[in-house]
């Protein structure tokens, strides 16, 4: 790790005093509010990219956080809440860097913008990984492979009939980058892909467009990667779910609104959905006792699509380069712009 990298775990009480924190007037001092361990270990070796930045390592206590952001001109923001309280005991934020593309859920925009704070996020680092992830959430409900995990484990030994994906239609909600890397990968492992998008599918893509409603009627599996938006919240509702072919597969890493929970319950409590594999939920951590925890043709993982080593990489990297730039025109005197 650089040399001039200031890396200290701001819970320790020996550290909350604020003489020990470097101020931003000089050299816009670039403050990481949430750094996870997989961060941390990528941290070290990202060069000159991480010298001088102060970073917290875990999740910084209301206290910790305020110090963290008094001095900062610019912050690195994995997962934190930042209300409009927070902001306002920060009179030198002039951009806050959030490490995904959902800021919103995280950042009171609506107060960053009235402060003049420049709120940027970082696309696209995931979605090899994402669309891999969809892929082996998709071959996992085919063969109910987590049923026979929680089987085995509790004593319980059954080979449960599976479904052979070799010629079957995989039916793709949504062809932005992850939706055309899932695309792909099914087409590749021979698979029938036909797709959907609001804009129109890429001709290039290795699939046939079809209109959504014969795509749910007529695939065999179906794999959401819509964005969530005003327009697409609640998009799967009672009557689209039940247009999907009886028996279909579903997976879904995209967004947990996107569906009426209640209505793709019931849909999987009567069989219409064959099966399905979600890495989103509507609130999250998923609470205990969940529905979804209950039935057997559900597939869970933990909003984890994203989350391999060379994705993180990929966006520890942009973050930093985007707080650098940043840092950088602060530092001639010019402005930042969204």
């Amino acid at each position: 790790m650089g040399s001039d990298l200031i890396f200290r775990a701001l819970n320790d009480p020996a550290f909350l005093d604020m003489n020990s924190l470097p101020t931003s007037s000089a050299n816009g001092a670039i403050a990481y509010l949430d750094c996870s361990p997989l961060m941390s270990d990528l941290l070290a070796g990202s060069g000159p990219l991480a010298d001088g930045i102060v970073v917290h390592c875990g999740d910084p206590t209301p206290a910790a956080l305020r110090r963290l952001v008094q001095d900062a001109q610019i912050v690195l923001n994995g997962h934190t809440a930042m209300d409009a309280e927070l902001l306002a005991a920060a009179p030198n934020l002039k951009s806050i860097v959030y490490l995904g593309t959902g800021a919103s859920s995280y950042v009171d925009m609506g107060e960053a913008a009235a402060r003049g704070i420049v709120v940027r996020v970082v696309r696209n680092y995931g979605d090899r990984t994402i669309a891999e992830h969809a892929f082996g959430l998709l071959l996992a409900a085919a063969r109910d492979c987590a049923r026979m995990d929680r089987d085995i484990r509790a004593g319980v030994w059954a080979a449960r009939e599976g479904i052979e994906l070799h010629g079957k239609t995989l039916g793709v909600v949504g062809t932005g980058p992850i939706g055309a890397q899932m695309v792909r990968i099914a087409a590749g492992f021979g698979m029938r892909v036909v797709a959907w998008n609001r804009s129109g599918v890429d001709p290039a893509l290795p699939c046939e467009e079809l209109e959504l409603d014969r795509l749910l009627a007529g695939a065999d599996a179906v794999s959401i990667h819509l964005a969530l938006t005003p327009e697409t919240r609640g998009f799967f509702d009672a009557g689209r779910i039940r247009r999907l072919k009886r028996g279909a597969l579903l997976v879904n890493v995209a967004r947990g609104a996107l569906f009426d929970e209640g209505a793709l319950l019931a849909a999987l409590a009567d069989g219409h959905v064959g099966h399905a594999a979600l890495d989103v939920f509507a609130t999250e951590p998923l609470p205990p006792g969940h529905p979804f925890t209950t039935l057997q043709n559900v597939t869970l993982s933990a909003h984890a699509a994203w989350k391999s080593r060379e994705a993180s990489d990929r966006l520890l990297r942009a973050g930093l380069a985007l707080a650098r730039a940043d840092a950088e025109r602060l530092a001639t005197g010019g402005a930042l712009t969204a």
